[in-house]
């Protein structure tokens, strides 16, 4: 009886963190990852492989400038980012092109998709990723409807947390959505594409983004900040939970109106602490708006519909996720393969010197 009672007294001493010892951590976690962050941005590498290197499998996405395919390097599977330099002129995105992996080399997150290789030949730009067997978001969504909100807090924790690592960085990511959000084999989340990734000090008025997810103040071309993030992010949980927008309609111009007005109905399942949330995220007015205000993300993270989420263990994927992607199911659409023709000269060398 006396060992219980010691074991029990033992029990007793256990010391859980408080939360300020564990704003503490997070605060010293972020300033060595703008360290480490800075350090990388100011010397990116180049060529860090060459297209021999990889066993080409097959394309599972198309864009604008290229294709995304599966290849192997030994016995690790990579999203391999094919891009045409042609195309990136023609369009004039070589900018955003050439700040995309910059941004990614100096990145790293588990939420976010890590650039394992970047390298470039006569005709192309490819950036190697991490791949992420499970699919987009988008698809799995469409496929069940809607998510229950403790599925929905889940994944909103993890953007939660990118985006707080990414703003502190300096980094703006403004392209949010379901399309660009993958689920790794463990049925944690990864965020891909930073192609309208940006690292902004003060503001910029750049026009970018999808229509249901731009915020107010991009549509008024008022200049803004990492306030645009966390509008997206309200727009996403409200699309998981809802199974589809609180902004849409058939045009785009259509859209803008509604999200300038910021009028939106909830769906009568939404518990009040849910609303609660999305209403402080959707809020046109930017000195209200959770995630922008002196408290930064202290303010999303202990707001009543997030007291369940254990954010450390999230963080340290310690949290059993209620959707793991089965491994022996296709998750992407099949592609025409076409070959990868590279031009005998190179082209454009001083528009890609720094790629």
């Amino acid at each position: 009886m006396g060992n219980n009672s010691a074991s029990s007294t033992a029990t007793n001493l256990t010391v859980t963190p408080s939360q300020a010892q564990i704003d503490a951590q997070v605060s010293a976690f972020l300033e060595r990852a703008k360290e480490e962050f800075e350090s990388k941005y100011t010397q990116p590498p180049k060529q860090t492989a060459k297209l021999e290197d990889f066993k080409l499998q097959r394309t599972v996405g198309t864009g604008s400038f290229g294709r995304v395919m599966i290849v192997q390097r030994g016995n690790q599977a990579l999203a391999l980012k094919v891009m045409e330099k042609q195309t990136i002129v023609k369009l004039k995105q070589v900018e955003h092109t050439v700040s995309e992996k910059r941004i990614l080399q100096a990145i790293k997150f588990p939420f976010l998709v890590n650039l394992v290789y970047s390298f470039k030949d006569n005709s192309h730009l490819y950036i190697a990723l991490e791949f992420a067997s499970g699919g987009e978001m988008f698809t799995h969504l469409r496929s069940v409807g809607k998510y229950p909100e403790d599925q929905a807090r889940f994944y909103a924790a993890q953007v939660t947390l990118a985006f707080e690592y990414l703003h502190y960085l300096n980094i703006l990511y403004r392209d949010l959505k379901p399309e660009n959000i993958l689920f790794a084999a463990d049925g944690y989340l990864k965020i891909t594409d930073f192609g309208f990734a940006k690292v902004v000090r003060d503001r910029t008025y750049t026009l970018c983004g999808t229509p249901e997810y731009i915020a107010p103040e991009i549509i008024l071309s008022r200049g803004y900040n990492k306030s645009v993030d966390y509008w997206a992010l309200g727009v996403l949980i409200y699309e998981m939970a809802a199974g589809f927008p609180p902004f849409y309609a058939d045009q785009p111009i259509q859209i803008y109106e509604k999200i300038v007005q910021g009028k939106f109905k909830f769906p009568s399942h939404f518990s009040a602490d849910l609303k609660d949330l999305i209403r402080n995220l959707l809020q046109t007015d930017l000195t209200k708006r959770y995630g922008n205000l002196k408290n930064g993300t202290k303010d999303i993270k202990y707001q009543k519909w997030f007291a369940t989420a254990n954010w450390i263990a999230i963080f340290e994927k310690r949290v059993k996720p209620m959707h793991v992607p089965k491994a022996d199911r296709d998750h992407f659409e099949k592609y025409d393969e076409k070959p990868l023709l590279n031009t005998a000269t190179e082209l454009y060398p001083s528009e890609f010197e720094n790629f």
